[in-house]
């Protein structure tokens, strides 16, 4: 396998995108292509000469960069020789099997549709990412921010292609699937969830009905369906929360001796706590319905979630979840076309 990741992508490249390829590589056999500027890349992995098979990290150069402040459609028809743009015409021209960034959403997302395509009946591609449940294993949340707006059969494609990934890639055989709605009975919400509803029951994945804000936490269904919007706000939302939470005991458990005496006996559980909601300990989001394996990492990534998402990530692209996700479109288009 070959795994291509833009070494100039988010907010702490290209330092932490190469030290996250070296802490990589020592537990992978895999080649990593890091690209991006070729003299900022090549000095960065100097400091790491030694703790790494030069054998199996290459460099590709990029002479450009794409800024968080680009506006994304522009950047990626302008800016040819960046190392998102240079990544992704990679992947595509079959020089790696995995795409990695943690650069510009909006241009990851543009790019890959203009760069890879669409998979062949996939109205919408979707950002996935993982939702910590707390005591449980993790949920898979689709869409996270993608497509603000949805009709019922782009509902129904995120569905089946969450269901495919967690499948596939997280190992979660026949996982559940839930709609995010405002009420568990059938006849409740929009018209949109309302209709959608109706195409998940027909379906083949394996769908328990609507799923209340409240419940979600609580690891209600293992796939999480939602528009964009929704999901931005409840990824957000549970982020602050948590982080809250986390905040305010740290201020219990320092308020005078007996309260130290207790953190420090409860120590090993608040770290646990606190590693459950930390995002680098799960890798990156899939972007779901293009044509090849492209992971989006979050733009503050530092090198132990780059190490994550290139080691966790590394199914997506050997499970061949494109092409099951492709497989798959045929039977969604009878389901709608019968509507």
């Amino acid at each position: 396998m070959k795994i291509i990741l833009d070494g100039m992508g988010g907010d702490n490249a290209p330092f932490e995108i190469v030290k996250g390829a070296v802490e990589a590589s020592q537990e992978i056999r895999d080649e990593i292509i890091i690209v991006g500027i070729e003299e900022q890349i090549k000095e960065t992995l100097g400091m790491f000469k030694g703790k790494y098979d030069e054998q199996r990290i290459r460099i590709v150069n990029a002479t450009e960069v794409i800024m968080n402040t680009d506006a994304p459609v522009k950047a990626i028809r302008t800016k040819k020789d960046s190392s998102m743009v240079k990544g992704l015409s990679m992947l595509k021209n079959g020089e790696g099997d995995l795409f990695v960034s943690a650069g510009n959403s909006g241009a990851l997302m543009a790019g890959s549709l203009f760069i890879l395509g669409r998979i062949q009946g996939i109205d919408r591609p979707a950002l996935a990412t993982i939702y910590p449940i707390l005591g449980e294993k993790p949920s898979l949340l689709v869409d996270a921010g993608a497509n603000a707006e949805c009709k019922p059969n782009n509902l129904l494609e995120f569905a089946t292609m969450g269901s495919i990934y967690m499948e596939r890639v997280l190992g979660r055989r026949n996982p559940t699937v839930g709609l995010v709605n405002i009420g568990a009975e059938e006849t409740k919400g929009s018209t949109t969830t309302k209709a959608t509803y109706e195409l998940l029951s027909k379906s083949n994945v394996n769908f328990i009905g609507n799923a209340e804000a409240r419940d979600v936490p609580y690891g209600v269904c293992e796939v999480i369906v939602c528009d964009g919007f929704v999901g931005n706000v409840i990824l957000k939302l549970t982020e602050g929360l948590a982080m809250n939470v986390l905040r305010r005991l740290k201020k219990a458990f320092s308020d005078g001796a007996v309260a130290k005496i207790g953190a420090a006996l409860l120590l090993p559980k608040l770290k646990a706590l606190r590693k459950e909601f930390d995002y680098t300990e799960y890798g990156g989001a899939p972007i779901l319905g293009v044509k090849g394996a492209v992971i989006k990492m979050h733009g503050s990534s530092n090198a132990k979630s780059v190490k994550n998402t290139i080691i966790k990530g590394l199914p997506y692209a050997n499970q061949n979840v494109v092409q099951i996700i492709q497989d798959a479109v045929e039977e969604l288009e009878e389901i709608t076309i019968s509507e």
